[in-house]
């Protein structure tokens, strides 16, 4: 499985494809940062982003895309702009047909460093470690693309069966059950 992984941020999206299946080693295809000026009109920044994307769905080819889910924060403007670049990330890989999973932060860190409070410099020393690199991605956001990548991996095959029981207990619940006819009813006498 090859999975982009997109950390997003209007001025730095973290980017990383990461390649592997669950209980395996994980292997680092790539990682980078789509970076636009804080000063330029959110239009061309948002296009900026989406070119940035474009080119690594073009270059990677990944089966998946896992974004970070855009959660609260007390700056407003931030969970915007957070948001917008998601939003971005979301439409690039949904043009092309690519399957995408919001992650949480939480659960990225969870399932990366065991613990759903790590801090960035725990999830860059883990990813590192699981990616066996020589030195953890720098910046931050491009080790929390990988982050991302890795925890889909980790969590998809786990999702997948709960999504196919959920589709099958649904679709047993809409099948109506066979009503009797007429030449099934018991057979009465007439007195």
């Amino acid at each position: 499985m090859r999975v982009l992984g997109v950390d997003p941020g209007l001025t730095r999206c973290g980017v990383g494809v990461v390649e592997g299946v669950a209980g395996r080693p994980l292997t680092m295809v790539g990682v980078g940062v789509v970076r636009t000026p804080a000063d330029a009109e959110l239009g061309l920044r948002l296009v900026a982003i989406e070119q940035g994307i474009e080119a690594w769905l073009d270059e990677h080819r990944p089966e998946f895309v896992a974004v970070e889910r855009v959660f609260s924060q007390h700056n407003v403007s931030t969970v915007m702009g957070t948001a917008q670049a998601s939003a971005v990330a979301m439409l690039c890989a949904a043009r092309r047909g690519i399957p995408v999973a919001l992650h949480t932060p939480s659960e990225v860190k969870a399932a990366v460093t065991g613990s759903g409070r790590a801090d960035k410099a725990q999830v860059g020393a883990m990813v590192t470690r699981l990616l066996r690199l020589d030195a953890p991605p720098k910046p931050a956001d491009a080790a929390d693309a990988l982050a991302l990548a890795i925890c889909h991996i980790w969590r998809a095959p786990a999702q997948n069966r709960l999504q196919q029981a959920v589709a099958l207990h649904a679709a047993k619940a809409t099948i109506p059950a066979k009503a009797p006819n007429a030449s099934n009813a018991p057979k009465g006498r007439l007195a």
